[in-house]
């Protein structure tokens, strides 16, 4: 394997951060909107917020871990 293919096919940076702000726009939205109380008058809420905030988290966690990555320090499996 070249490792021109393994490189070219990198998320940069400023997307990195772009798509790392809207996850947790999107987490924090869905956890405003989840610790509501319901509103019977309204009906059942149909938008799982709870479930939203936790994959917004977990998308953010992958995130985060491609930053690190970005800035050069190795998190996964050694190759040489």
């Amino acid at each position: 394997m070249s490792d021109a293919c393994a490189t070219a096919s990198q998320m940069e940076l400023s997307l990195t951060l772009a798509a790392g702000a809207a996850l947790l726009a999107l987490t924090l939205f869905a956890g405003w909107k989840g610790a509501r109380p319901p509103d019977l008058r309204r009906g059942p809420r149909l938008i799982p917020y709870r479930f939203v905030m936790l994959l917004g988290a977990a998308g953010l966690i992958v995130i985060l871990v491609h930053l690190v990555n970005l800035m050069g320090v190795s998190t996964g499996p050694n190759r040489f």
